[in-house]
């Protein structure tokens, strides 16, 4: 949750959803069967993100190879 008055505070977590749902659920244009698929696509999903997708932000790293170079 933001503090009063510093939407900013949560500019990183809306970025994630934003890739999350454009690169799982928007692209799919099948209707979602169940609440299990759902829950597997955002696991695998939350996987990708902090073991291979690479940003420019972190030097082109991964998160979880940005964290390991940072420590």
């Amino acid at each position: 949750m933001s503090r009063k008055g510093t939407p900013s505070d949560n500019a990183p977590i809306e970025l994630f959803h934003s890739s999350l749902k454009s690169e799982t659920f928007y692209i799919n244009k099948e209707p979602i069967g169940s609440n299990n698929i759902v829950i597997d696509s955002v696991e695998n999903y939350i996987t990708f993100w902090n073991n291979k997708c690479v940003l420019t932000k972190l030097g082109h790293l991964s998160p979880v190879d940005y964290r390991k170079k940072m420590t």
